[in-house]
């Protein structure tokens, strides 16, 4: 047999089948080293069924977010970082592997493009024939990054808004006898019941496919689930009036039953939405429509059912300024739900505000944003070993400690073991130098990846999220994820990826992604360092230069002087 029947073979058992694919565990190498094997094992965990929502079409989340273009695609990359080696980098062009280069040591090992367009062509109608034409992919943020930790990976983020509501609007983090009222369940929404329930709430939360539901119950995050609409509520009451926390699934679609709500002056303290309103085609299903008559209708006539969805999300809207103008803390969970309603003419889409301007930018300003981990061993004690260490590290940090304490006994991981936090410039690079001295030590028994949502503080340039109401008007300046790509290659970073579209759509949003190796060699720690404070620097940076304060406050205390001073600070 010769290497390359051997190679092959070894594809053909890592992703031939597309509906059992996992990513291998353990300390033996498939690839020729731990700065090739992470990548490969990140991309399969991916596409791990326990992970991606729809592993047969390479569609991990968001709708259409995917991992890879098609399934070719898929066994060319695992082909190439087999063979990759410490001196070469993988191009990879919206999911297809195009070229081997030589580079050194210390660059990144894979580069990634997905989706970018020229401005004036960034439309999805544009988007969606160069896809069917085999040109592009849609990535969303951490799909076609290769650093999808499943729901988990926006659950400590969702936890962070509903506890940051909690004490703008109630004094404190603990919502103990709240109630939320949202709607969706997929690979983002999915988060937003148990999130809830670990801040105290009582959560109902509306889904139109019985799959999700199913699948939220199975893995934990959703306690309980009904189709009567007079139970749910009755549920929601009663945990509410008992300081209860509880989670309520109701199967129905969001376009009916949030307008019945309001009409029929049920309160909420929060509402919200994370139902993939981005991707209208994919990700909404008109009202009137079961998931299996959407699919029929999507393949058959898409201009009607984008028609359809943009209608059903225009009744959504209104339904949810119904409470806005009933006294309910209403915000928008960055997935352009207003702007698809505007786009249907809702006027007022707009007068209820982004979760980030609402309650998550000063964070942004000290560059405090999530902060992710996954074990390449596959051990979850390995998680258990990191979750102590940073217990010791940030005592002071009464959110993280909470979220520690809580996550091992509420969290089901999928796939690789992994965990995610909230971590500020500084703290990063403290928290990756740790890890990295637990692999050294041989107490976590293989490296770690550490990487982050693309939704942070310096790496994106999304009007209707993350730059949404920047105080000097930058909302849709898009240099700065660039910037934050391009530094973080030049800092060491494992792989680097830029994406459009991610979270709110073709056309709205640009962003980058960074993923780093802890392996335990002294040469890793220097780059962990590098990146790891490089990156979040640039979230401080970036709200330094829009003037404001807590940004400049965030520099000072970090040491970064910019070349000029903010003359917008206040």
């Amino acid at each position: 047999m010769t290497a390359i029947d051997t190679l092959e073979q070894t594809v053909e058992s890592l992703c031939g089948d597309l509906g059992s694919i996992r990513a291998p565990r353990g300390t033996q190498l498939n690839a020729r080293s731990w700065s090739t094997e992470a990548p490969l094992r990140m991309l399969l965990n991916n596409l791990d069924p326990e992970v991606a929502e729809r592993p047969q079409d390479l569609v991990v989340y968001g709708g259409s977010g995917k991992a890879a273009r098609n399934h070719e695609a898929l066994r060319a990359i695992v082909r190439s970082l087999l063979t990759l080696g410490d001196d070469e980098t993988l191009l990879v062009q919206s999911g297809k592997p195009v070229g081997v280069l030589g580079t050194h040591p210390g660059a990144p090992r894979v580069l990634i493009a997905n989706a970018l367009l020229v401005p004036r062509w960034a439309t999805w109608k544009e988007f969606r024939r160069l896809e069917a034409e085999g040109l592009t992919m849609f990535g969303q943020m951490t799909a076609g990054s290769w650093i999808y930790i499943g729901t988990q990976g926006i659950l400590q983020g969702t936890y962070q808004t509903f506890a940051a509501a909690g004490e703008q609007h109630f004094g404190g983090a603990d919502l103990s006898g709240r109630t939320i009222l949202t709607a969706g369940l997929g690979g983002m929404g999915g988060a937003q019941p148990l999130a809830a329930t670990m801040a105290g709430a009582a959560i109902l939360c509306v889904e139109v496919d019985p799959a999700r539901i199913e699948r939220r119950l199975e893995t934990g995050y959703l306690d309980r689930a009904t189709e009567s609409l007079d139970e749910a509520v009755s549920l929601i009451r009663d945990a509410a009036g008992e300081r209860r926390a509880l989670s309520v699934g109701l199967l129905g679609n969001a376009a009916e039953v949030v307008p019945r709500l309001a009409a029929r002056g049920e309160h909420f303290d929060l509402v919200t939405d994370q139902t993939a309103a981005h991707d209208p085609l994919e990700g909404y299903v008109p009202a009137g429509l079961s998931v299996d008559e959407a699919a029929e209708l999507r393949s058959h006539d898409s201009e009607e059912y984008l028609r359809r969805a943009r209608e059903s999300i225009g009744m959504h809207v209104e339904g949810l300024l119904e409470f806005v103008r009933a006294g309910s803390y209403v915000f928008d969970y960055g997935n352009n739900l207003r702007g698809e309603a505007y786009e249907a003419g809702v006027a007022e889409a707009f007068t209820y505000p982004g979760f980030v301007p609402a309650y998550i930018r000063p964070l942004f300003c000290r560059g405090i944003g999530p902060f992710r981990w996954a074990v390449l061993s596959g051990d979850e004690d390995d998680i258990a070993a990191i979750d102590s260490r940073l217990k010791e590290l940030f005592p002071d940090d009464e959110l993280l400690q909470r979220w520690l304490a809580l996550a091992p006994e509420r969290v089901h991981f999928q796939g690789l073991p992994a965990r995610i936090c909230w971590l500020g410039l500084g703290d990063r690079a403290r928290a990756g130098l740790a890890i990295n001295e637990l692999v050294r030590a041989g107490t976590v028994k293989a490296p770690v990846v550490i990487g982050r949502d693309h939704l942070d503080s310096g790496s994106v340039a999304s009007p209707y999220r993350e730059t949404e109401a920047m105080r000097d008007g930058s909302d849709a300046i898009a240099d700065w994820p660039i910037l934050n790509a391009l530094v973080n290659v030049a800092a060491g970073a494992t792989w680097v990826s830029v994406h459009h579209g991610g979270g709110v759509g073709i056309g709205n949003s640009i962003h980058a992604g960074m993923v780093v190796v802890a392996d335990g060699t002294d040469e890793m720690a220097e780059r962990l360092r590098r990146v790891l404070t490089t990156d979040p620097a640039t979230g401080v940076l970036r709200h330094l230069d829009a003037g404001y304060e807590e940004a400049v406050e965030a520099a000072a205390e970090q040491g970064l002087e910019p070349p000029m001073r903010p003359s917008r600070a206040g």
